[in-house]
């Protein structure tokens, strides 16, 4: 079999799985979270939202950066895997311990002293998150994406049992704390069992510098990123209120759970492809562009359907009493829209191994979305969100910038490939936006309709037009399941 044959088929059944696993696991996560809305208030919600945010942080300082730099060096091995694994935990333990010492702190700056004592306990999934950054690197190099999707498709159903019984008995804020707990623990063990990677009792300094080159950059622009990304949950939960918060998480839920799926995707199996191939820049370019017009057909028009149905489906999903974060969930589905675009630009900078490139791009994003915040924080919370929708718009200019150097990809050549699936989205998005002013029936039978025709119109003016992208998914599918 041809050199390239293999790699494209690598590639697709890697897609498939990861797809697979990302569907799955938040199909489920999905069903346990209306559940939960159904048993709990958008105030503990945004309770536990506060708190994660610092758990997220503090999971960024722990798990990126390292695990990147193992899929992007070209002969990782066991010493080099081993290494970070027992880097990762000492990092866990530190991390820990500061958010141990300050939970009383932030407890008090939130005037609600049980948010230390959640953060305390939710704390403890650095640990096992720690060791699933290692796992999940391993998946990557190796491709082994049916292992993480029966693993991870355990943790759900595991974690989603604890929830779901803590809530009905009444445990509240708790019970969400319990889910996470339950999740990253089932997680770990499960891979342990599913992939061939375990830990060795190997250990080299030099390694970790060697990584530390590359991955610092990495680090810093995760953390970057994910500090300015939760920096409007804290500014809510302190200006505002829990309520407030848990209405804009609901609605970032949303749109979220379709470019998380898509998007992690595409960032776990097309890097190590990208890093295979990164000595040939005409081949990264025609992955990235293959990339990018694949994964905009796939996701402008679920965000624009679910902007356009967004009424409908939180009143059928999670009740009258969530209807608060329509105007959240909204703005969000313009937010994320270009969200695997960004992706794809950035991960290609990565298999380039120019991560000096991307955390300057971060910074200067960052910049832009300071500058809109500050701008923001001065009106409502839906202007200061629909400002940020803007400065995430603008990136998709920024990320994109590099590429025309690097690759020969500029943004106007990637803006046509978006082009034709971004105007069949807008045509969708107003016929499905329509159809809810003249349908009949309940919130049930409008939002089957709506879907239905949303699905429908798309696919019928993607086959009329004869658009590329629905003419190479539907053959690319045919072979996912050959030899």
């Amino acid at each position: 079999m041809p050199a390239e044959t293999e790699m494209k088929g690598k590639i697709v059944k890697g897609l498939f799985w990861k797809l697979l696993e990302n569907g799955g696991a938040q199909g489920l996560q999905f069903v346990v979270a209306i559940l939960l809305a159904r048993l709990l208030s958008p105030a503990e919600y945004g309770l536990v939202g506060i708190v994660m945010i610092f758990i997220i942080i503090a999971n960024a300082i722990v798990q990126n950066g390292f695990s990147t730099a193992l899929v992007q060096k070209k002969n990782s091995d066991e010493t080099d895997f081993s290494s970070v694994f027992y880097f990762g935990l000492m990092l866990a333990a530190v991390m820990y311990a500061l958010l141990f010492v300050s939970a009383p702190a932030i407890g008090r700056f939130y005037e609600n002293p049980l948010l230390g004592d959640i953060l305390r306990v939710l704390g403890l999934v650095l640990f096992p998150g720690s060791v699933i950054s290692v796992q999940t690197a391993y998946v990557s190099r190796k491709m082994e994406f049916r292992g993480l999707f029966l693993s991870t498709m355990f943790a759900v159903v595991i974690s989603g049992a604890v929830s779901i019984t803590m809530a009905y008995r009444g445990f509240g804020a708790w019970a969400m704390v319990g889910q996470q707990l339950a999740y990253y623990l089932a997680l770990m063990l499960a891979l342990f069992a599913a992939v061939s990677w375990k830990p060795r009792p190997a250990f080299s300094l030099g390694r970790i510098r060697g990584m530390l080159s590359f991955g610092w950059k990495l680090l810093a622009a995760s953390l970057l990123d994910t500090v300015f990304n939760n920096l409007y949950g804290l500014i809510m939960g302190k200006i505002y209120n829990e309520e407030l918060l848990g209405a804009y998480n609901r609605g970032d839920q949303f749109p979220k759970l379709i470019v998380s799926n898509l998007g992690a995707a595409i960032q776990a199996v097309l890097l190590p492809a990208f890093s295979s191939r990164q000595d040939d820049m005409a081949q990264v370019r025609a992955m990235v562009r293959r990339a990018i017009r694949l994964s905009s057909f796939l996701v402008l028009p679920m965000l624009f359907g679910l902007f356009a149905v967004a009424d409908t489906l939180v009143l059928a999903l999670l009740g009258e009493k969530w209807l608060i974060c329509v105007p959240f969930l909204r703005i969000m589905c313009i937010s994320y829209s270009f969200w695997p675009v960004h992706i794809t630009n950035l991960q290609a900078i990565n298999a380039m191994g120019r991560s000096d490139v991307f955390l300057k791009l971060e910074v200067l994003k960052k910049a832009v979305s300071l500058t809109g915040l500050l701008i923001g924080i001065r009106y409502s919370p839906v202007i200061m969100v629909s400002i940020k929708a803007v400065c995430d718009f603008l990136s998709v200019f920024i990320n994109a910038w590099p590429n025309r150097r690097l690759l020969g990809y500029s943004i106007r050549s990637q803006w046509c490939d978006i082009l034709p699936s971004f105007l069949l989205s807008v045509v969708m998005c107003a016929v499905v936006y329509a159809l809810q002013f003249v349908l009949p029936g309940g919130a049930w039978l409008k939002l089957a309709v709506q879907i239905g025709a949303g699905a429908a119109v798309y696919a019928g003016l993607a086959w009329v037009l004869h658009l590329e992208s629905f003419r190479y998914l539907t053959e690319t599918l045919r072979h996912i399941g050959r030899p």
